[in-house]
C-alpha cells in the first residue's frame, strides 16, 4: 500500500511517531510525500524538498530470525539502485557508495536514512528524480539531467516492489548473498575513500570491499585495515 500526502514535515518522523503510538503498520505500507518541511537526511543533514522527486518512509518489523538489522542499510541501497537501473541511460555510471547512498557519474542521486522503532525499522529514501540541490560539500545529480526521469507515482511502485524483493532475498539467503550483490553494484575495490568519523575525525586509505557483518574495510597506508561502522564517507 502506498499512502500520498501532498505534504508533511517528514515522512520518517511521521511513521516513527504512529509506531510509538501503537499502531500497527504492516510491512508493505509506505508513506510518500510530493513536499517535506522537515525531511531529515544522516547526521542531521536537511533533506532536499524538490517538487517532482521522491520522498518516502516504509517500515521493516524485525524479528528474531531475521539477520543482523544494521545490514538493512545495505538492503535499502540495492532496493534503490535496482529501482533507478531500468531509467538509467548509462547503467555502468551507476553505483553504491557505502553503506547505501546512490552515485550517478560520481555525483549523489539518492540516500537513505534507517531509523529503530522498538522492533521496527524505519527506512527513509530521498531520490532525485527531477531536481538536485546545490550543496557546498558534494556534488549532486537527477535523473532528469541525463535524460527523461519516470514520475514520481510509478517510481513509487517500483521502488516499493523492489524493496519487498530485496527484504525477501535478505531473510531468505542472508548476510553473504546480500554483501556480494553490494558489491558487484558498489565501489570499486581499491578505490581511494576519505571517512568522516564523529569521534575520531578524517582517516583516509583504500576502499578494500565489505566485513562479513557489513561494514567496510578501509586498508591504510601502513597495510593495515580498519572496520568503518559508521561514517560519512568521500570518494576519491
Amino acid at each position: 500500500m502506498i499512502e500520498r500526502v501532498s505534504t508533511t514535515g517528514s515522512t520518517n518522523a511521521d511513521l516513527a511517531s504512529r509506531l510509538r503510538a501503537g499502531e500497527r503498520i504492516g510491512e508493505g505500507y509506505w508513506l510518500v510525500a510530493d513536499r517535506q518541511s522537515a525531511g531529515k537526511g544522516r547526521q542531521g543533514r536537511e533533506w532536499f524538498d524538490g517538487l517532482g522527486n521522491f520522498m518516502g518512509s516504509t517500515i521493516i518489523r524485525l524479528s528474531p530470525a531475521d539477520p543482523a538489522p544494521a545490514t538493512l542499510a545495505l538492503v535499502a541501497g540495492l532496493a534503490v539502485y535496482e529501482a533507478v537501473l531500468p531509467h538509467c541511460p548509462d547503467p555502468t555510471a551507476l553505483r553504491l557508495k557505502w553503506p547505501n547512498d546512490l552515485m550517478l557519474c560520481g555525483a549523489k542521486l539518492a540516500g537513505n536514512l534507517l531509523e529503530r522503532v522498538d522492533d521496527c525499522v524505519v527506512v527513509g529514501i530521498g531520490v532525485n528524480l527531477v531536481a538536485a540541490p546545490d550543496l557546498a560539500d558534494r556534488v549532486t545529480v537527477s535523473l532528469q539531467d541525463l535524460g527523461p526521469a519516470p514520475e514520481g507515482g510509478l517510481f513509487a511502485g517500483e521502488l516499493a516492489r523492489s524493496f519487498a524483493q530485496e527484504v525477501q532475498r535478505w531473510r531468505t539467503f542472508g548476510i553473504e548473498t546480500l554483501l556480494r550483490r553490494w558489491q558487484s553494484a558498489g565501489t570499486p575495490k581499491g578505490t581511494p575513500v576519505t571517512v568522516h568519523e564523529q569521534a575520531d575525525g578524517f582517516v583516509s586509505g583504500i576502499f578494500g570491499g565489505l566485513m562479513p557483518d557489513g561494514s567496510m574495510r578501509l586498508c591504510l597506508a601502513d597495510g593495515s585495515h580498519r572496520a568503518i561502522h559508521a561514517g560519512d564517507v568521500i570518494l576519491g
